[in-house]
């Protein structure tokens, strides 16, 4: 199955601004922003690792405590139990402490290409990205003559490839040039190869990059820190970059980048450009073709800034196809920035930022953020795309676990607000973001989600299981007795962001619930730690769930019952039990407390939180309020580029959006696989392939006159299997691959039936 229309973000003009007009490539460890202009193409571009702050900055300490603090957290506990609240101010005066060698992500800087004469005034110029090659391209026409640039991020060799052609030999001539905005570097010009290299003066990282460039005719000339091509029929620079960092605590240091980044672009200059090109489409294909959303069409034929400004959230086939390119967007954007061979995972940006100061420095905020970017990660068929996250947060159990025993004399380990690629795993100052202890489990939650998705006990053997139970250990050992009631709570407890400190806020005590949940699921499929199961089963039985329904029928944020009907704020931090959590289910008391607590906090908010609004809506299986979020969102927390504006730009914001809109479409919670729970009544035809559900589920899915149609659900695993869709309470059939009748059993708008892996059932809506 294709799409109806093209799956490409274009414009008739340049970008004159990084952050809303230049168009992403990458290959996860690389990546780069286009600018696509005439007299001088800019392309931007970063290396993952390449981060000041960590071992060599002065003063890093991992955010942990520089002098014990015996009796400090006790003494905020007996505070809060006395008082049932404090101030952000006051219990960060007595457990925060300033940031020192944090860091921040750096851009490598910006290659220059200048061409000298260039046209004033170009005609057809066309600058666009295919999603379908994840290709980047430039075109336009002067004296007769069409100019054509190609530009790519492979991840087979880790290289950035870019073409300069004309229609007309010897029309190719431009300087290669590089610029940074630190003076921390030497740039020098061999045998067309410019290598960039240096140290940064914070920390010592060693960094290099290295451009070849490959003339068709013409001559080439080296000149000092820069390259001139003048006559080629064309021309062919291939890049790569690295830094000396590894994610080994506690040096982070590994071995000098000159011998990889040169063996990569010695490896790609010898093969040809229509090699390069094939391998990379090729590799890119297979993650991206494996799901198809299609909301009908075809889009029209406008530039991506101009459609997505004419765009309404109504009925005109603009507004569906810009629905399906940013859902398509989301999952390009992924595979762009988190690849199986990253060392480090998708950041606040992804891996593009040109700047040496970026917003929050462009880091791994764990209380939402990064877990955010990897949400459509097993549900939209790239689970490769979770390994550097996987990796990254096994790599915080070391230095976490040395936070936990020295903070908070706990076994296990942790996490709070922020971190970095250097392990920093305790505390700031700033009084409203710098505690949330809590991350840690909420991290770990992907990991045994994955396995339900995968049932790969493997993985959850080796990689998930030790992430889930050190999480679990931390909080068995840092629970607090409530003298209120003598259930266990956090404390001190902070709902992200938001009011004071108290003992057992809601979304804490959700996400401990949950860590335990999984950590005794996941020892009973293992048949290990029988007695690490009993202390996680009577901590269990002794936890507040954070699931109070408050006075006027609200889910209350906190254990008192505080929350306002006029608060409007971003976080709707005790809705994580309806989503990313499962313990809140569709149709119950809970649940409708759920959509009270949305309707009061309102349709607005930050990029990052409309898209978390998606989701939720989603789980609640409200399709048009769901569908209100994404309109919402495109209108005005969205870029020219598509990218998600906080404002500034975020990426976790297109990452969650596509996640809701995949949750609109399919659900795996509860041992079911619901199939259009949420299909908004503006989706009246369409069909979507290749979703994937707990169980190691493949899903299609169409619908036409907004209900289903027809669903096919392809089973990795032999077993029992439950299928929910609306159309099930009526008339229906149900088929495998060679037309054979199954006949499954039905209860209400559920079939369940023995299913055999490799084997595809259809079922089909027999009400039309």
């Amino acid at each position: 199955m294709s799409t109806t229309f093209d799956l490409t973000l274009w414009y008739d003009r340049p970008a004159t601004d990084w952050e809303t007009q230049a168009l992403p490539i990458g290959n996860g460890p690389l990546g780069a922003m286009i600018f696509g202009g005439v007299a001088s193409e800019q392309i931007q571009f970063n290396e993952k690792t390449l981060w000041t702050g960590g071992p060599g900055s002065p003063g890093y300490d991992h955010g942990n405590w520089k002098s014990p603090r015996p009796d400090a957290v006790a003494e905020v506990q007996r505070q809060i139990d006395r008082d049932g609240r404090m101030a952000p101010d006051d219990v960060a005066a007595k457990l925060g402490q300033a940031k020192t060698g944090f860091g921040a992500y750096q851009t490598f800087g910006d290659l220059h290409l200048d061409f000298a004469g260039a046209p004033e005034n170009p005609t057809a110029y066309r600058r666009e990205l295919s999603l379908e090659e994840a290709v980047a391209r430039v075109g336009y026409t002067a004296d007769g003559v069409r100019h054509t640039r190609e530009c790519f991020a492979a991840n087979p060799g880790n290289v950035i490839v870019g073409r300069l052609s004309a229609d007309q030999g010897g029309k190719v001539s431009f300087t290669l040039r590089h610029t940074s905005p630190r003076d921390d570097k030497t740039v020098t010009a061999r045998g067309g190869r410019l290598t960039i290299r240096g140290r940064l003066s914070d920390n010592g990282m060693a960094f290099e990059a290295q451009v070849q460039v490959i003339a068709e005719g013409g001559t080439r000339t080296d000149d000092r820190d820069r390259i001139t091509v003048t006559g080629a029929d064309s021309a062919v620079f291939v890049l790569s970059a690295g830094t000396d960092y590894a994610d080994t605590y506690p040096a982070y240091r590994g071995e000098d980048p000159h011998a990889k980044v040169t063996a990569a672009v010695d490896a790609a200059a010898a093969k040809s450009y229509d090699e390069l090109k094939k391998a990379h489409v090729a590799d890119y294909r297979e993650l991206f073709d494996r799901v198809r959303l299609d909301l009908g069409g075809p889009a029209p034929a406008v530039p991506t800034d101009r459609l997505r400004q004419s765009y309404t959230g109504g009925d005109s086939p603009g507004d569906r196809a810009l629905e399906a390119l940013f859902f398509a967007y989301g999952r390009y954007l992924l595979i762009s920035s988190s690849r199986e061979n990253d060392v480090l995972p998708a950041n606040l940006q992804g891996v593009w930022n040109d700047s040496t100061s970026p917003p929050w420095a462009a880091d791994y905020h764990v209380n939402i953020n990064l877990q955010m970017n990897y949400w459509l990660a097993e549900q939209t068929h790239l689970h490769e795309t979770t390994r550097p996250y996987d990796r990254y947060i096994a790599a915080l159990v070391a230095p976490g676990r040395k936070t936990a025993q020295e903070m908070y004399g706990a076994r296990g380990w942790v996490v709070n607000n922020e971190t970095n690629p250097f392990g920093f795993t305790g505390v700031h100052a700033y009084a409203t973001s710098f505690w949330f202890p809590e991350a840690a489990a909420w991290t770990a939650q992907h990991l045994y989600d994955s396995y339900r998705f995968t049932g790969d006990l493997g993985y959850l053997r080796e990689t998930a299981y030790p992430v889930i139970k050190g999480a679990a250990e931390f909080w068995l050992d840092f629970l607090h007795t409530d003298p209120r009631d003598g259930r266990l709570v956090v404390s001190p407890s902070y709902s992200p962001e938001h009011g004071d400190f108290s003992a057992g806020a809601s979304m804490s005590q959700q996400i401990v619930r949950e860590v335990f949940t999984n950590a005794l699921a996941a020892a009973e499929q293992l048949g290990v730690d029988e007695a690490f199961q009993d202390e996680v089963r009577a901590a269990l039985a002794a936890l507040d769930p954070g699931l109070r329904i408050g006075s006027w029928g609200q889910l209350q944020e906190w254990k008192s019952d505080w929350d306002s009907r006029t608060d409007t704020h971003r976080h709707v931090s005790h809705l994580y039990a309806l989503h990313p959590g499962d313990q809140i289910a569709a149709g119950t008391p809970e649940a409708e407390a759920a959509k009270v607590s949305l309707n009061a906090r309102g349709d607005g908010g930050t990029g990052w939180s409309k898209a978390w609004k998606i989701n939720f809506w989603a789980r609640l299986l409200d399709g048009d309020h769901a569908h209100k979020m994404l309109t919402e969102q495109l209108k005005s927390s969205t870029l020219d580029n598509l990218w998600d504006t906080h404002p500034p730009f975020q990426i976790d914001g297109n990452f969650g959006a596509t996640s809701g809109i995949a949750e609109m479409l399919l659900q795996s919670r509860h041992g079911v696989v619901h199939v259009l729970p949420a299909l908004p009544s503006a989706w009246k035809d369409g069909s979507v392939s290749g979703l994937r559900a707990h169980g190691d589920v493949t899903v299609d899915a169409a619908w036409k006159d907004g209900a289903p149609d027809t669903v096919t659900v392809r089973p990795g695993r032999t077993g029992p299997i439950r299928v929910r869709s609306p159309f099930i309470a009526g008339r229906y059939r149900v088929r495998d691959e060679q037309g054979q009748e199954v006949r499954p059993r039905r209860d209400g708008d559920v079939l369940s039936w023995d299913a055999r892996a490799g084997k595809a059932y259809t079922i089909q809506n027999d009400m039309r």
